[in-house]
Protein backbone atom coordinates (compact mmCIF):
# COMPACT_ATOMS: atom_id res chain seq x y z
CA UNK A 1 0.00 0.00 0.00
CA UNK A 2 1.55 3.46 -0.91
CA UNK A 3 1.94 5.62 1.92
CA UNK A 4 -0.07 8.64 1.21
CA UNK A 5 -0.91 10.21 4.61
CA UNK A 6 0.43 13.80 4.37
CA UNK A 7 2.80 15.24 6.71
CA UNK A 8 2.01 19.18 5.80
CA UNK A 9 1.49 21.46 9.26
CA UNK A 10 -1.77 22.02 10.18
CA UNK A 11 -3.74 24.77 9.14
CA UNK A 12 -3.71 27.11 11.86
CA UNK A 13 -7.59 28.44 10.88
CA UNK A 14 -9.00 24.60 11.94
CA UNK A 15 -10.05 23.44 15.08
CA UNK A 16 -7.23 21.90 16.97
CA UNK A 17 -7.17 18.03 18.54
CA UNK A 18 -7.52 18.55 21.81
CA UNK A 19 -10.47 20.74 20.77
CA UNK A 20 -12.39 18.31 18.59
CA UNK A 21 -11.68 15.66 21.20
CA UNK A 22 -13.15 17.71 23.45
CA UNK A 23 -16.78 18.38 21.68
CA UNK A 24 -17.09 15.25 20.87
CA UNK A 25 -16.79 13.69 24.05
CA UNK A 26 -19.74 16.15 24.91
CA UNK A 27 -21.40 14.19 22.25
CA UNK A 28 -20.19 10.56 23.15
CA UNK A 29 -20.80 10.94 27.00
CA UNK A 30 -17.21 9.59 27.98
CA UNK A 31 -13.74 9.51 26.66
CA UNK A 32 -12.41 6.77 25.68
CA UNK A 33 -9.28 5.26 22.67
CA UNK A 34 -11.97 5.13 20.25
CA UNK A 35 -13.02 8.92 20.77
CA UNK A 36 -8.86 9.48 20.16
CA UNK A 37 -9.06 7.24 17.23
CA UNK A 38 -12.23 8.13 15.48
CA UNK A 39 -11.42 12.18 15.94
CA UNK A 40 -7.72 11.93 14.60
CA UNK A 41 -9.22 9.78 12.00
CA UNK A 42 -11.60 12.43 10.73
CA UNK A 43 -9.16 14.97 11.18
CA UNK A 44 -6.63 12.47 8.77
CA UNK A 45 -9.44 11.79 6.47
CA UNK A 46 -10.70 15.89 5.85
CA UNK A 47 -6.95 16.91 5.02
CA UNK A 48 -7.05 14.35 2.36
CA UNK A 49 -10.33 15.30 0.98
CA UNK A 50 -9.12 18.70 1.23
CA UNK A 51 -12.49 19.54 3.12
CA UNK A 52 -11.56 22.61 5.13
CA UNK A 53 -14.82 23.83 6.86
CA UNK A 54 -17.12 20.66 7.05
CA UNK A 55 -19.91 22.72 8.72
CA UNK A 56 -19.43 25.46 7.46
CA UNK A 57 -18.60 26.48 3.43
CA UNK A 58 -18.00 22.78 2.79
CA UNK A 59 -20.75 20.90 4.48
CA UNK A 60 -22.36 19.82 1.09
CA UNK A 61 -19.43 18.67 -0.41
CA UNK A 62 -18.59 15.59 1.96
CA UNK A 63 -20.23 12.46 2.40
CA UNK A 64 -18.47 9.72 4.61
CA UNK A 65 -18.69 6.13 4.87
CA UNK A 66 -18.12 4.37 8.08
CA UNK A 67 -17.79 0.92 8.44
CA UNK A 68 -18.50 0.21 12.05
CA UNK A 69 -21.05 1.17 14.97
CA UNK A 70 -18.48 1.52 17.71
CA UNK A 71 -16.70 4.92 19.52
CA UNK A 72 -15.03 5.74 17.03
CA UNK A 73 -18.13 6.94 14.76
CA UNK A 74 -19.55 9.15 17.22
CA UNK A 75 -16.59 11.09 16.63
CA UNK A 76 -16.36 11.37 12.93
CA UNK A 77 -19.62 12.21 13.13
CA UNK A 78 -18.86 15.44 15.65
CA UNK A 79 -15.92 16.29 13.83
CA UNK A 80 -17.19 16.01 10.29
CA UNK A 81 -20.60 17.51 10.89
CA UNK A 82 -22.15 14.70 8.75
CA UNK A 83 -24.85 12.58 10.01
CA UNK A 84 -27.32 9.95 8.89
CA UNK A 85 -30.62 12.50 9.09
CA UNK A 86 -28.50 14.63 6.40
CA UNK A 87 -27.68 11.57 4.67
CA UNK A 88 -23.96 12.72 4.64
CA UNK A 89 -23.38 9.62 6.62
CA UNK A 90 -23.69 6.61 5.45
CA UNK A 91 -23.40 3.39 7.55
CA UNK A 92 -22.13 0.17 6.11
CA UNK A 93 -21.92 -2.64 8.37
CA UNK A 94 -18.48 -4.16 7.50
CA UNK A 95 -17.63 -4.49 11.71
CA UNK A 96 -14.30 -2.95 10.19
CA UNK A 97 -12.40 0.36 11.89
CA UNK A 98 -12.53 2.02 8.61
CA UNK A 99 -14.20 5.06 6.87
CA UNK A 100 -13.98 6.65 3.92
CA UNK A 101 -14.09 10.45 3.33
CA UNK A 102 -15.70 11.58 -0.33
CA UNK A 103 -15.33 15.34 -1.56
CA UNK A 104 -18.18 15.82 -3.68
CA UNK A 105 -16.16 18.73 -5.80
CA UNK A 106 -13.75 16.66 -6.53
CA UNK A 107 -14.82 13.12 -6.91
CA UNK A 108 -11.83 12.32 -4.72
CA UNK A 109 -12.43 9.57 -2.21
CA UNK A 110 -9.85 8.43 0.58
CA UNK A 111 -10.77 5.13 3.00
CA UNK A 112 -8.65 5.10 5.95
CA UNK A 113 -8.39 1.90 8.36
CA UNK A 114 -7.23 1.56 11.49
CA UNK A 115 -3.97 -0.02 12.20
CA UNK A 116 -4.57 -3.75 14.19
CA UNK A 117 -0.67 -3.05 15.39
CA UNK A 118 -1.56 -0.12 17.10
CA UNK A 119 -2.82 -2.12 20.13
CA UNK A 120 0.40 -3.11 20.98
CA UNK A 121 2.43 -0.50 20.06
CA UNK A 122 0.55 0.94 22.51
CA UNK A 123 2.56 -0.71 25.30
CA UNK A 124 5.50 0.82 23.97
CA UNK A 125 4.06 4.38 24.02
CA UNK A 126 3.73 4.27 27.21
CA UNK A 127 4.70 0.99 29.42
CA UNK A 128 4.03 3.08 32.42
CA UNK A 129 0.50 2.75 32.47
CA UNK A 130 -0.81 -0.45 33.27
CA UNK A 131 -4.49 -0.09 32.59
CA UNK A 132 -5.08 -1.44 28.82
CA UNK A 133 -7.34 1.26 27.96
CA UNK A 134 -5.68 3.69 29.45
CA UNK A 135 -2.37 3.08 27.80
CA UNK A 136 -4.12 3.24 24.89
CA UNK A 137 -6.01 6.37 25.28
CA UNK A 138 -2.58 8.48 25.81
CA UNK A 139 -0.38 6.63 23.19
CA UNK A 140 -3.21 7.08 20.51
CA UNK A 141 -2.72 10.33 21.30
CA UNK A 142 1.13 10.61 20.52
CA UNK A 143 1.48 8.12 17.45
CA UNK A 144 1.85 8.98 14.59
CA UNK A 145 -0.70 9.18 11.73
CA UNK A 146 1.26 6.14 9.53
CA UNK A 147 1.03 4.04 13.03
CA UNK A 148 -2.12 4.45 13.78
CA UNK A 149 -3.66 4.28 9.93
CA UNK A 150 -3.33 2.49 6.52
CA UNK A 151 -4.44 4.79 3.53
CA UNK A 152 -6.13 3.84 0.32
CA UNK A 153 -6.98 6.49 -1.98
CA UNK A 154 -10.76 4.75 -3.53
CA UNK A 155 -13.33 5.56 -6.08
CA UNK A 156 -17.01 5.46 -4.89
CA UNK A 157 -20.21 5.56 -6.99
CA UNK A 158 -22.80 6.60 -5.09
CA UNK A 159 -26.19 6.09 -6.44
CA UNK A 160 -28.85 9.49 -6.84
CA UNK A 161 -31.02 8.24 -4.55
CA UNK A 162 -28.30 8.06 -1.73
CA UNK A 163 -27.45 11.69 -2.13
CA UNK A 164 -28.81 14.44 0.18
CA UNK A 165 -31.80 16.38 -0.85
CA UNK A 166 -35.25 15.38 -1.28
CA UNK A 167 -36.47 11.82 -2.00
CA UNK A 168 -36.49 10.65 -5.91
CA UNK A 169 -39.98 9.23 -4.84
CA UNK A 170 -42.53 7.15 -2.31
CA UNK A 171 -43.76 4.37 -3.14
CA UNK A 172 -45.88 1.90 -0.60
CA UNK A 173 -45.16 -1.67 -0.37
CA UNK A 174 -47.98 -3.82 -1.77
CA UNK A 175 -47.61 -6.07 0.81
CA UNK A 176 -48.01 -4.29 4.14
CA UNK A 177 -48.85 -0.49 2.58
CA UNK A 178 -46.10 1.52 4.30
CA UNK A 179 -44.37 4.16 1.93
CA UNK A 180 -41.21 3.30 1.51
CA UNK A 181 -38.78 6.20 0.08
CA UNK A 182 -35.55 6.99 -1.69
CA UNK A 183 -35.94 3.84 -4.28
CA UNK A 184 -35.20 1.46 -1.26
CA UNK A 185 -38.35 -1.13 -2.43
CA UNK A 186 -37.19 -4.14 -4.02
CA UNK A 187 -39.19 -6.08 -6.80
CA UNK A 188 -40.54 -9.21 -6.16
CA UNK A 189 -42.75 -11.83 -8.39
CA UNK A 190 -43.68 -9.09 -10.47
CA UNK A 191 -45.15 -7.11 -6.67
CA UNK A 192 -43.37 -3.72 -4.97
CA UNK A 193 -42.02 -4.55 -1.18
CA UNK A 194 -41.01 -2.99 1.25
CA UNK A 195 -37.50 -5.06 1.73
CA UNK A 196 -38.85 -5.94 5.78
CA UNK A 197 -41.54 -7.98 3.21
CA UNK A 198 -39.11 -9.29 0.98
CA UNK A 199 -36.47 -10.45 3.15
CA UNK A 200 -37.67 -11.01 6.46
CA UNK A 201 -38.11 -8.12 9.61
CA UNK A 202 -35.64 -7.33 12.59
CA UNK A 203 -38.65 -7.22 15.16
CA UNK A 204 -41.78 -9.19 14.93
CA UNK A 205 -45.18 -7.73 15.82
CA UNK A 206 -46.46 -8.73 19.25
CA UNK A 207 -50.46 -10.11 19.40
Amino acid sequence: MEPIIPSAPKDPALPDFEQLLEESVKIHGHLCPGQVVGVRLAMLGLKLAGIKDPKGRDRKSLIVYVEIDRCATDAIQSVTGCSLGKRSLKWIDYGIMAATFINLKTGRAFRIIGRESARELASKYRPDIEDKYKRQLEAYRQMSDQELFDVMEVKVDIPEASMPGPPLRRVPCQECGEYVQNCREVEVDGRVLCRKCAYGAYFEPVE
